[in-house]
């Protein structure tokens, strides 16, 4: 299987390179963001775009892309999964493929701020834009935006987002928004995951942009969500990371999406690479919180 669907990829991408955007085309959109639980389930597989490949001890394990797609494919197809979140390559990969019917489709944005890198707060907008999101039809763009008061960088990145937000915004798309408060520890970015950092980077990404009807947050469990998630109305994700306690993440996301603005789950790594092996299993366990 992993061998066939490589092979279909690179024949078309060889031979019919249109066979992208007809599959785009072709493609049955999701009729709600939210799936029959009321809940969003969105599969995240952004990563390798940064140079983030890391699974545990594994530091390549999301780099073979044919047991990557492999697992999303194993992903989507559980009952519940509402959508998927990736860069171009990948989602490309998925369309041909033909395993994006009746998903939601969000398409990540800015992959330049490299995982180790010294200009990694610098995180420009290498990947998708508006534009093309709305051409291919897809649901919306999201933005990991980290906050550093100590690098001159951060305006910039700011700006950026708002501009994002903006065109998102004015194409009724939605624009997810990953804040976090970062600083800079022994030489490389370390996001500040105290209740009062998470708080106050929502504060700020809340404000950006001249429209925000079509601006969601993507946020990561923290201590006091309650708290937490009632710093701003604007409906929110909760990111699942690298777990490495799975029952105690799952009973922390349970928690949460029992608040009022928690709209979902969009989680990666901690899925498709389970302790467990098991992905089909990890993703009903975390359908279920829903």
């Amino acid at each position: 299987m992993l061998s066939d669907n490589l092979s279909r990829i690179v024949n078309a991408r060889v031979t019919d390179p249109g066979a992208i955007a007809a599959a785009a085309t072709r493609r049955v959109k999701a009729t709600s963001l939210l799936g029959e639980h009321g809940k969003a389930m969105i599969i995240a597989a952004d990563h390798p775009a940064r140079g983030a490949n890391g699974i545990g001890t594994d530091p390549t394990a999301m780099a073979d892309r044919a047991r990557l797609l492999d697992r999303l494919c194993t992903a989507l197809d559980r009952p519940g999964v509402t959508g998927v979140l990736a860069t171009a390559d990948i989602l490309e990969d998925l369309l041909l493929l033909g395993v994006l019917d009746g998903k939601s489709v969000f398409g990540s944005m800015n992959r330049a701020g490299l995982a180790g890198s010294v200009f990694e707060i610098d995180d420009r907008f290498t990947g998708y834009d508006a534009h093309t999101i709305a051409a291919m039809g897809f649901d919306g763009g999201k933005m990991l935006t980290r906050i550093a008061l100590d690098d001159p960088a951060t305006p910039a990145v700011l700006e950026n987002t708002a501009r994002a937000i903006d065109e998102l915004n004015d194409r009724q798309l939605v624009a997810m928004v990953e804040p976090f408060l970062s600083t800079w520890q022994d030489g490389k970015i370390r996001n500040d995951l105290s209740t009062d950092a998470v708080i106050k980077s929502i504060t700020i990404a809340s404000g950006l942009g001249r429209r925000t009807a079509y601006t969601w947050l993507k946020l990561p469990v923290v201590d006091d969500m309650e708290r937490v998630l009632a710093s701003s109305t604007l409906p929110a994700l909760l990111l699942g990371g690298e777990v490495k306690d799975p029952d105690k993440a799952f009973a922390s996301w349970g928690k949460a999406l029992k608040q009022p603005t928690a709209q979902g789950l969009v989680v990666g790594r901690s899925l498709l690479y389970p302790s467990s092996g098991d992905v089909a299993g990890a993703v009903d366990r975390a359908v279920s919180l829903l």
